[in-house]
C-alpha cells in the first residue's frame, strides 16, 4: 500500500448503474479493468509524492485552507473557541479507533490538525449511481432546508500525469439527507415516490469549481444512511461542460467518478442525534457496505477531519483528494436533469437503487428562486 503525499488524503469508490453497491461476478471484464487501472493508478500516485513535496506551497497552501475554512466555520455557526480534536485513522473499518489529540490549543501547529497520512490509489469508475441529476447549481452551501450536522468540505484534484494540481474541474458533490432520501429523484426506493415534488427538489446537491490549488470546498450536512448503504458522498469530476447564466451547469462526461466515506465511530455519534435518529430505515455499517468492502482491499477511502466544537453536534471539516486522468472521458447517465422549468425525470437513464432502498421522508422542497422559470435552460 503506497503512503502519498498529506494532500492526497482519500480515493474514491465505484458506483453502480443499476444499484447503489454492485458486486462483479467471477469472469466480469470489469474486475480486469478495475486491476489494470489501479495498478497504473497506484504508480502515478507513487511517482507523485516526491513532486508534491517538492512543488512550492502545494502541502503548506494546503494546510493554511483547512485551517483558515474551520476558523471561518466556527465563525460562522457561533462556536466558541475550544481545542480542536483530530480523528487518527488507525484502521479503515475499525469502529472505535477515534483518538483525541491532547495538549491541543488554539496556538497549536496547524500542521498537527490538518495534514494527515492517508493511502490512496485510483479506482475506477464506470457508473454514476442511480441518483445523479445533472444540470445542478454552481454554489457553496448546499443546505437549503435540509437540517443535520454543519459539514464543510475541502477536496482537492490532482492530475496523475503531471502531479500537479488541477484547475478550472467542476466537481459535483450530491448526497442523500438525515433521513436517507436524495433530492431530485422519483423513484420507489427514494422516500416517497408519491411526492412529485421532489425532482424539482435541489437540496444537497451542486457543482463548485477548482481553484488554482485543484481545490473545491462546499457546506452541506452530514449525510444520512439508506438500506444497504453506509454513510457516503458522491463526486464527479466534469471538465468540458456548460456554466449557464443562471449558475446551472451541465456536463455529459466526466473524468472521474466516485464515493467518500465517514470514520464508523463519527457515524455512529452522528446517528444518535435529531434529525438522524428518525430515520427507520435499517443501518449498514462501513463494515457491511458493499463498496466500502471492495475498496478498503485497497485503499482507505475515509475523509479526514477535525470537529468544530467539543461533538459532533457543533460540526466538522473535512478534506480529501484523489488523482485523476484529465485525458479520460467517460459518459455519464444522469436518473434525471434539472431544466429552467424544474425537474425531469430520464426513462432511458436505465437508474435503479439497492434492494429495500431509501424509505424515509423526503422532507425539503426546493426554494422558489431554483423551481422557478429563472432555472437551468440547459438541454
Amino acid at each position: 500500500m503506497v503512503f502519498i503525499a498529506p494532500v492526497l488524503a482519500v480515493a474514491l469508490s465505484a458506483a453502480s448503474l443499476a444499484s447503489a453497491h454492485p458486486h462483479f461476478a467471477p469472469g466480469d471484464p470489469a474486475i480486469a479493468k478495475r486491476a489494470a487501472f489501479q495498478a497504473t493508478a497506484r504508480r502515478s500516485l507513487a511517482d507523485c509524492q516526491g513532486e508534491l513535496m517538492k512543488k512550492d506551497g502545494v502541502y503548506e497552501r494546503g494546510i493554511a485552507r483547512r485551517e483558515a475554512l474551520a476558523n471561518m466555520a466556527r465563525d460562522q455557526l457561533n462556536i466558541r473557541a475550544v481545542a480542536f480534536r483530530k480523528r487518527d485513522l488507525d484502521d479503515v473499518l475499525a469502529t472505535d479507533h477515534h483518538s483525541n489529540k491532547t495538549g491541543v490549543t488554539e496556538e497549536t501547529d496547524p500542521a498537527t490538525l490538518f495534514s494527515g497520512n492517508s493511502s490512496c490509489v485510483l479506482a475506477p469508475e464506470t457508473t454514476e449511481g442511480p441518483y445523479y441529476v445533472d444540470g445542478e447549481y454552481v454554489r457553496f452551501d448546499l443546505r437549503e432546508d435540509q437540517e443535520g450536522v454543519p459539514l464543510y468540505v475541502d477536496f482537492q484534484l490532482i492530475d496523475v500525469n503531471t502531479c500537479a494540481p488541477v484547475p478550472d474541474v467542476y466537481v459535483d458533490y450530491w448526497h442523500c439527507n438525515a433521513t436517507g432520501v436524495y433530492s431530485g429523484v422519483i423513484a420507489g426506493t427514494n422516500g416517497n415516490s408519491a411526492d412529485e415534488s421532489n425532482v424539482n427538489a435541489t437540496w444537497l446537491r451542486g457543482l463548485a469549481p477548482t481553484d488554482e490549488n485543484g481545490v473545491a470546498q462546499w457546506l452541506s450536512i452530514f449525510p444520512g444512511h439508506y438500506t444497504g448503504r453506509t454513510a457516503h458522498i458522491h463526486v464527479a469530476a466534469h471538465q468540458n461542460g456548460t456554466l449557464f447564466d443562471n449558475g446551472t451547469y451541465v456536463s455529459d462526461t466526466v473524468s472521474h467518478v466516485g464515493q467518500l466515506f465517514f470514520d464508523q465511530s463519527t457515524i455512529t455519534e452522528v446517528e444518535l442525534l435529531a434529525p438522524y435518529n428518525t430515520n427507520t430505515q435499517e443501518l449498514t455499517t462501513n463494515e457491511e457496505d458493499g463498496i466500502m468492502e471492495e475498496e478498503a482491499a485497497d485503499i482507505d477511502p475515509v475523509m479526514q477531519y477535525v470537529y468544530l466544537g467539543d461533538s459532533a453536534e457543533d460540526g466538522f471539516v473535512m478534506w480529501a483528494a484523489m488523482g485523476i486522468d484529465t485525458s479520460v472521458y467517460n459518459d455519464i447517465s444522469a436518473a434525471a436533469s434539472y431544466y429552467a422549468e424544474g425537474g425531469v425525470m430520464n426513462p432511458d437513464s436505465g437508474m435503479g437503487g439497492p434492494p429495500g432502498g431509501p424509505q424515509g421522508s423526503a422532507s425539503g422542497s426546493a426554494p422558489a428562486s431554483t423551481a422557478s422559470a429563472s432555472a437551468s435552460a440547459s438541454a
